[in-house]
């Protein structure tokens, strides 16, 4: 279809797909729970999410896409009219200048509902698809060779202030520092929209800034990006995620 309506976006036509690929290199322990409720004696409290043929950890793509959507919509200022949730194509007509432009950004990359108002029409399709990030295979195979496990459990209590003792012991698996996962994201180009790469790129860099999965504030989920293209890495390294004012 070249055109939605008269009132929507016209033209739309897909130019080309850009691939982003690489991996993601773990800088502390990462937690990403399976969401397993079962409770085993003197088992893990948490585990983590495993692909259920092989056992091995992996990172949802859902996880990352979530993730960079918020931190992208955190630094747009806009939770404030949203009261917290998704930013969605209700406060567009509210908006001007550069929060208008970020929010259709944001809109544009992750996508928005089509229930939402006849503004989604300008928005179009979502531009941004996020793949499972599989454990990278040498690693896996490194590590069988050097009889290492994929995980580790790592035990976490509270203080009582007062009497300075442990108390609340629960176990968290995670996956150890300097593992590393393959990463994938593909990118529509829908011929107007050139800046979306670097919105992206932004948004990954805010990511590699904060922690992706639980026990952030904790230290957990700190991770590095490796880009396969020269000119992806390049441009990453160059983006500076918060602009200086005066």
């Amino acid at each position: 279809m070249d055109q939605l309506t008269n009132k929507g976006v016209k033209n739309v036509k897909l130019t080309s797909i850009t691939e982003i690929k690489g991996a993601i290199v773990l800088k502390s322990g990462l937690h990403i729970g399976a969401g397993d409720m079962e409770m085993k004696i003197g088992g893990v409290d948490n585990a983590v999410i495993k692909h259920p043929h092989n056992q091995t950890p992996y990172i949802p793509g859902s996880s990352i896409k979530g993730k960079v959507r918020s931190l992208l919509e955190m630094r747009s200022g806009l939770m404030g009219r949203t009261g917290g949730k998704p930013v969605s194509v209700k406060i567009l007509s509210d908006l001007n200048g550069s929060q208008k432009d970020e929010c259709e950004k944001i809109l544009k990359l992750f996508g928005c509902s089509g229930a939402d108002s006849d503004e989604t029409e300008k928005i179009g399709p979502t531009r941004v698809s996020f793949a499972d990030c599989p454990m990278n295979r040498k690693w896996v195979e490194n590590c069988a060779l050097r009889n290492l496990p994929l995980t580790e459990v790592k035990s976490e209590n509270s203080i009582n202030r007062i009497k300075g003792t442990a108390e609340n012991p629960r176990f968290t698996e995670r996956v150890p520092a300097d593992a590393k996962f393959d990463f994938a994201v593909t990118l529509k180009n829908l011929g107007e929209e050139a800046d979306l790469l670097d919105y992206l790129l932004e948004g990954l860099k805010l990511l590699e800034l904060d922690a992706i999965g639980g026990s952030g504030s904790r230290g957990y989920g700190r991770i590095a990006f490796q880009f396969d293209d020269d000119e992806i890495r390049q441009k990453f390294e160059s983006l500076t995620p918060f602009k200086k004012e005066g």
